[in-house]
């Protein structure tokens, strides 16, 4: 089809890992390009203007800003492998959740990582996860296969206990969540994901030093 596609990210980044994973369910061929984010390169700036963050999307030279929506647009661009569900309810019900995931969940845990009494964060964000516990009824909350929640999960999956660990809080627990940590387990394992994703060491590696700063990451 001569397209050109282009992926502007960040490797400790869980946003734009979500647009990575989506690229790679589908089988899409795309260039990816690691950005500093302490010195951004002029492609990110101009493709992504407003909020200067990764992930910046590139389609055969328009572009587009936050994983949701960039997550939306593979999807209807590329309809091999869906990631969203065909039921429109159903869809609609996703999307519900993958803003959960984003309105609730992570403003919540960024809270957590910038403080020193945590106690009121991590018993908010462990309020939040009841919810997607009751919601995980199959092995994915995409059903038998990955979906646009699950990907959009993959800050809970891959990058809380990364943060748990590092912050010496318990907010996921197999007592408390057993559907949620099978699934993060089951997610965090999927050869695709595990191709997609950094490795637990190096994002304890990359966070740790992030945390006596006070520095939350704030890409979406």
């Amino acid at each position: 089809m001569g397209e050109e596609v282009k992926l502007y990210g960040n490797w400790a980044s869980p946003f734009s890992c979500r647009v990575d994973i989506a690229l790679k369910l589908k089988g899409v061929e795309y260039r990816y390009y690691e950005e500093d984010l302490k010195n951004k390169s002029a492609s990110l700036l101009e493709y992504n203007p407003i909020h200067k963050k990764v992930p910046a999307f590139v389609h055969n030279e328009k572009p587009l800003a936050e994983s949701l929506v960039i997550l939306e647009y593979i999807e209807e661009t590329w309809k091999t492998n869906p990631i969203f569900p065909q039921d429109l309810y159903e869809r609609a019900q996703a999307r519900f959740w993958t803003r959960f995931i984003d309105d609730k969940i992570v403003p919540t845990l960024r809270e957590a990582w910038v403080k020193e009494d945590r106690e009121k964060e991590a018993k908010e964000a462990s309020e939040y996860l009841e919810f997607l516990e009751k919601e995980l009824k199959g092995k994915y909350f995409g059903g038998e296969s990955i979906g646009v929640v699950d990907i959009a999960g993959n800050v809970i999956a891959q990058w809380l206990p990364i943060f748990q660990q590092l912050m010496g809080i318990e907010i996921m627990t197999e007592t408390k969540f057993p559907k949620l940590c099978k699934w993060s387990h089951d997610f965090a394992t999927h050869p695709v994901i595990k191709e997609a994703s950094p490795s637990k060491e190096d994002l304890i590696a990359f966070y740790k030093p992030q945390l006596s700063t006070s520095k939350a990451p704030t890409q979406k």
